[in-house]
Order: C-alpha cells, then structure tokens, then sequence
C-alpha cells in the first residue's frame, strides 16, 4: 500500500499496537487523526494491563496478536528506545517472520517530497521534514519535529529524535539513535549502531558502534 502524507485511511485493516508507553501513546494519537481503527494494545509488563492508553485498552502480552491471522491486522511497533533499539528491532522482526505486516505511519502534518523513499513500519511524527530522494528504512522512527535533508539515507530500526537536523547527503547506517536536538552536517557518515547524544553537532564521521557526544561531537 502506497502511504500519501496526510492522507485518511479508511479501507486499510484495524491495528494492533504492540507496546503501551510513551510513544505507543502519541502513535494513537496519529492514527485516530489518520482514520484508522485500533482494536487494542500489548505490553510485555504486567502493570500495564487493563490500563487504559489514551482511549485505546491494553488487553494483555503480544501472545494475543496470534488470535488474528496477518491478512486480518496490521501491527504498529509502539516500542520506543532511548539508547540503541534492541527491543524495537526484535519486536519487529519476530511478527515479520511469522507474517504479519507494520503499518507505516505518516503523521498528517509532516511534509514528505514525492521522490522520498519510506520503508515498511517506519513513522514520521509531527512536523518532520523528509527532504527530495531520502530514503527511510523499514522500522525507523522519524520523531517529532526532525528534519532530513536532500539524498540522506537512514537504516533500518534506527530512531532519530526530535528535533535532529540531517543536513543534505547524509548516512546513518541501522540500529542507531541519534538523541533530541542533534545535527549532523552535509555528506558526513554514521556507521551501524552509533548513538549521538542529544545535542551533539557531528562533523566527522563516526564508525560502527560509536557512541559520540558535545560540540563538536567526539567519541566517548
């Protein structure tokens, strides 16, 4: 399905959101404003049974997914991270393999150029700004507010942050996390599994497994 910025979905299946925090509470939010039905939500943790997540009921564990077949759903991974997103990734590629299919969120208020590439599951929040020829990839979160530039490219289950700023020509390889409010300037290179702490202004290129912080960024 080709997922147009803004546009109310009102034919694609119900959904059933895995994850009852923070950010399971704003995803809600941008589905209610995207037309589409939420049956309930999951959570691993106990505590959070019954509760009741912004006019959406979290029912029990993911065990209860397996009661619809995947042509019945689609699931939204409402598991957020604030370090490297271990959990996320896992969650996302354990219903991939048994069949089920991620909605890709598109808040209504992000601006998305017609030549930018979003991968399944991924979701742009409120306010962001994907630039001509970025590519997105599948899982990723684009929080509040972010800003991706012309031609950058992001992997896979990686979270940039609200407020990031990706200047043009940038890459940030899968599973990183680039924390609130950093940038990262034109053509520079972010290796798989990095995390730039919030703030951080990245000048150079950081290697696999980084973990970089301050003004300018450096390794830590």
């Amino acid at each position: 399905m080709a997922y147009v910025p803004g546009r109310v979905v009102t034919s694609a299946p119900p959904i059933v959101l895995i994850g009852a925090g923070g950010h399971g509470k704003v995803l809600i939010s941008t589905l209610r404003m995207l037309g589409r039905e939420v049956l309930f939500a999951t959570d691993d943790a106990p505590t959070q049974h019954g509760r009741d997540l912004d006019g959406t009921q979290v029912r029990g564990t993911d065990d209860l997914i397996s009661q619809y077949t995947p042509d019945q759903v689609e699931l939204v991974n409402g598991v957020g991270s604030v370090h490297l997103p271990d959990a996320r990734q896992k969650v996302f590629e354990l219903f991939k393999h048994r069949g089920y299919r991620f909605a890709t969120i598109i808040h209504p208020d992000a601006l998305i150029a017609p030549s930018a590439q979003i991968a399944q599951g991924a979701q742009v929040m409120a306010g962001t700004i994907v630039q001509a020829g970025a590519l997105v990839g599948a899982n990723t979160i684009l929080n509040t507010r972010c800003s991706v530039d012309h031609d950058c490219v992001i992997g896979a289950h990686t979270h940039i942050a609200p407020g990031v700023t990706l200047s043009g020509n940038v890459s940030i390889g899968q599973r990183c996390h680039l924390g609130t409010g950093a940038t990262v300037i034109h053509g520079i290179t972010i290796g798989h599994s990095t995390l730039v702490g919030a703030g951080a202004v990245v000048v150079k290129d950081a290697p696999t497994g980084a973990t970089i912080a301050g003004v300018p960024a450096k390794a830590m």
